[in-house]
């Protein structure tokens, strides 16, 4: 087999190239490991906590222990399935806030700023939410929609934000990230509009792009130059060859790995395993980082969340009705409200995020134990912590080791700490009077640091937000594994486009980032000049270093 382009991991980033590069007339093949991402679990978008816990979809990772969280092992599902995590994930669409980028420039990936990317978030997309204006998209591959926000909580959420004296936003995705109000979610007629049905299909329509499921091994690099993709196919072991360029897509935990199994990454680690040196790139597989999240639940006084349907009648019931109809309660994924807040005066831009759901739940899918009640999911967007990725093993089906390092920076815990009281204060305004009955958890009785602390160190849980393990910078930086161009540094023909390469995690989820990344980098791998800067200018609110809200 042989293309002008081999891209490994058909996930967000992977599919956006894939449908740009056959747009372009040129040959791809996409290596994904994964298989179908047919039938009700991942299209439904309400059965969303189903698919992220099935080994039939997902890599199945877990961290190390982590030493700051009482030594437990975070779960890390990743997407092993066309679609890659855009087919397991919560469907929530967030770009990140202007500021994000603007500091990707800053540390290095000259042309990644505001300016430089709106107009690609722009191209992705198609959006349901209203007149699209300057700063949104209207006829892009990806649907961005909103849920119909009928149940009153949602609103609730909104207005206790906008009493407790937070700001209130139409589209945090627009102009204005900072506030309370609807969340969007790729989601278009009652379907989880995932990176595989927005990309994908439409680019394996044509002759020249075509999908085979294989095990990636190795990128094979001949004289200093990518050439081809060692999988594994069957069980037996053959070369992919790529004519132009090998590029690796697979995912902040995958993609790492290869690059270390084909010669690139630290020499000392490298040689630990045995494995010849190609690049020296201590970067791969550092600056791990993610979000981490407390669901803080509360117990309802009216019988009006989503706990009526958690039962296999009422589950049953929401799946017919959308298999019928593909509508109901089963066509949301039920993220409807959100918020981004900025935890003290003096921070510049939000450093907060909310989901809201309306039920108490876990995202495996278990239940308070107290019926109905509804959540918030709440942390921190730019930990300091950093962790890391290494090999195991020179075997490439031994998993990596995924050490994320969470709450060892100090300022961590304070940022939580506020996290918390910060959303007691949002859930104790009278907008939510006729319906919190008391807090489930933490507890009220959870007041002290120390006792916030330890609630923390319990319960804190990854959003799923892993990225950074081959970030972008200059190519005299030494910590940089690629350039702004996505090229790795000193290695021709290989480049690497996925949320490895991101230089910091941006505000909220990375589903909606990742995908702007395989766009921008289709250009820069096509030769192509880059979208004209955007001149748009982002909301900051104006009281940001007198005032915290």
């Amino acid at each position: 087999m042989e293309a002008d382009y081999v891209i490994v991991g058909a996930g967000s980033a992977g599919c956006a190239m894939a449908y740009r590069l056959g747009e372009a007339g040129r040959s791809v093949i996409v290596i994904e490991h994964g298989g179908s991402d047919a039938g009700p679990f991942i299209q439904m978008p309400g059965a969303l906590s189903y698919p992220m816990n099935m080994p039939l979809y997902d890599w199945g990772f877990r961290s190390e222990p982590e030493p700051h969280l009482g030594g437990r092992m975070l779960a890390t599902p990743r997407g092993k399935v066309i679609g890659g995590s855009s087919s397991i994930n919560g469907m929530v669409f967030v770009r990140g806030h202007a500021r994000d980028f603007d500091h990707w420039a800053e540390s290095g990936a000259t042309g990644w700023s505001y300016a430089d990317v709106l107009p690609y978030f722009r191209r992705m997309e198609t959006w349901h939410g209203g007149e699209p204006g300057e700063f949104r998209g209207t006829s892009g591959p990806l649907h961005v929609s909103r849920g119909p926000r009928t149940n009153p909580l949602f609103h609730a959420f909104v207005e206790a934000g906008r009493q407790a004296g937070y700001e209130v936003t139409a589209d945090y995705n627009g102009q204005k990230q900072e506030g309370f109000g609807p969340m969007e979610a790729t989601i278009y007629k009652g379907r989880r509009w995932s990176a595989a049905n927005a990309y994908l299909r439409p680019a394996l329509k044509r002759a020249n792009v075509t999908l085979t499921r294989a095990f990636a091994r190795r990128v094979v690099i001949e004289e200093g130059r990518a050439t081809g993709v060692e999988v594994d196919r069957g069980g037996t072991i053959e070369v992919i060859r790529a004519r132009s360029e090998v590029i690796l897509a697979a995912s902040s935990i995958n993609t790492p790995k290869i690059l270390m199994l084909s010669g690139i990454g630290a020499a000392s680690h490298l040689a630990e395993h045995g494995i010849a040196v190609v690049a020296d790139r201590p970067g791969v597989g550092a600056n791990l980082q993610d979000h981490l999240e407390v669901y803080m639940q509360f117990a309802s006084r009216q019988p009006i969340t989503l706990y009526k349907y958690w039962n296999l009648l009422g589950k049953a019931w929401v799946g017919a009705q959308w298999l019928l109809t593909g509508g109901g309660i089963g066509a949301s994924n039920q993220f409807e409200s959100c918020a981004f807040i900025r935890s003290d005066k003096g921070v510049d831009y939000p450093d907060i995020q909310y989901h809201f759901l309306p039920i108490a739940v876990r995202y495996d899918g278990k239940a308070a134990a107290e019926g109905h009640g509804f959540q918030a999911h709440v942390g921190p967007m730019r930990s300091k912590s950093r962790g890391a990725i290494t090999l195991k093993s020179a075997d490439p089906k031994v998993a990596p080791r995924i050490f994320f390092n969470y709450m060892s920076d100090p300022d961590d815990w304070n940022d939580f700490r506020k996290c918390v009281r910060l959303t007691r204060e949002i859930f104790g305004q009278e907008a939510f009077a006729p319906f919190v009955k008391h807090e489930i958890q933490p507890g009220a009785a959870v007041a002290t640091d120390d006792q916030i602390d330890a609630f923390i160190r319990d319960h804190a849980e990854s959003a799923y937000h892993p990225c950074g393990t081959a970030r972008m910078g200059r190519r005299d930086d030494p910590m940089a594994v690629v350039d702004p161009a996505c090229r790795v540094i000193g290695v021709e023909g290989l480049r690497v486009a996925d949320s490895s390469i991101f230089p910091r995690i941006t505000n909220g989820n990375l589903n909606g980032p990742s995908i702007m990344v395989g766009e921008k980098a289709s250009d820069h791998i096509l030769g192509k000049e880059s979208l004209s800067p955007a001149n748009s200018e982002p909301w900051l609110n104006p009281r940001w270093a007198t005032a915290q809200r």
